[in-house]
């Protein structure tokens, strides 16, 4: 059985993909940060399917990023595949009005936790001689967003991290890609009035704002496509063509 562990699996594209994996019988390792009922009521829906664990960190620290992988090795096993699904957005607004915390806030969650959690993940897949890691981007680090700046530079530079791993870790038959989503109705979201969602899909050309399901979709398709690395796959109906 396939281990999978899914940073940030309390969030809505978290869950949905630890309910794609766990019906494509992978046994599951879930982090979370906060919201640790989410993660529970989890666990107690999927268990019955897989093996599952659930374990607190936070991945903008590298000691609580290694002892989480220790702690998932020692439970589970060596992880083979990593979804990363964390990532944090700030309010709409101009860069000027961007404080320092908040900046930093979106670096270190959005870029430095990937980079801690992606180097924290290869022994183990080393060990498995192979794996997979899919990371969560977003369209806007593919064309950037006004008054999104911050976040747009920080899934930026993911979407360039992705590649540089991609090329390095080709060697090891490991895979690195990214799917990045449109517009994703969650709590994420949660400050965008109704009328912004409904101009949002308007101006999508498939006419349709992204579901987690969608997303998870993407995911398992990257999780298995043995020749993909590299890639930044968008889930975004036509916005990016």
């Amino acid at each position: 059985m396939k281990i999978a562990t899914i940073i940030g699996a309390s969030g809505v594209i978290g869950a949905a993909c630890a309910r794609a994996l766990a019906q494509k019988g992978y046994a599951l390792a879930l982090q979370y940060n906060s919201h640790a009922e989410r993660a529970q009521a989890l666990l107690k829906e999927l268990s019955p399917l897989t093996p599952i664990v659930i374990c607190p960190a936070d991945i903008t620290k590298d000691k609580d990023v290694s002892e989480l992988f220790r702690t998932i090795e020692e439970r589970l096993g060596p992880v083979q595949l990593l979804v990363n699904c964390a990532g944090v957005a700030l309010p709409q607004k101009l860069l000027s009005d961007v404080s320092e915390w908040e900046m930093d806030r979106a670096y270190n969650v959005n870029v430095k936790g990937t980079m801690l959690i992606t180097k924290a993940v290869i022994p183990q897949m080393l060990k498995k001689e192979g794996g997979a890691i899919v990371h969560i981007s977003s369209l806007w680090g593919l064309t950037g967003a006004s008054c999104e700046a911050v976040y747009s530079a920080s899934k930026g530079a993911v979407n360039t991290f992705v590649k540089a791993m991609a090329k390095e870790l080709a060697p090891a038959h490991i895979r690195v890609n990214a799917v990045a989503p449109g517009l994703v109705p969650s709590p994420m979201n949660a400050a965008l009035s109704p009328q912004d969602l409904d101009a949002f899909r308007e101006d999508t050309p498939l006419g349709q704002l992204v579901t987690p399901d969608q997303v998870a979709q993407a995911v398992c398709y990257l999780a298995e496509a043995e020749m993909v690395t590299g890639q930044i796959l968008s889930v975004d109906g036509g916005i990016v063509i």
